[in-house]
């Protein structure tokens, strides 16, 4: 496959992508479309591609500062995951 030259040549996802990754699997999350277990690793491995971003001594702070924010957010998803809760509440 030929790379995009309009794309920059890296691997790290940006802010927006995992953002929109964590709305999708939400969104699957209150529906009921996704299994519970296939959820929770998605999550996992949201939170430990998060987890890699932010401890990059070379990012800078406003990056951080919104990886940090979407860390949060796949928490509070795995929270919900693991307490049983689906949907809204």
């Amino acid at each position: 496959m030929t790379p995009d030259p309009r794309k920059p040549d890296t691997d790290t996802p940006d802010a927006d992508q995992l953002s929109e990754a964590l709305a999708h699997l939400n969104s699957a999350v209150e529906t009921d479309s996704i299994a519970t277990g296939a959820a929770k690793g998605l999550v996992y491995s949201v939170m430990e591609t998060l987890g890699t971003l932010i401890g990059d001594p070379d990012l800078p702070e406003h990056a951080r500062s919104g990886y940090e924010g979407l860390l949060e957010t796949a928490r509070e998803l795995r929270a919900r995951l693991e307490g049983g809760g689906r949907g809204g509440n």
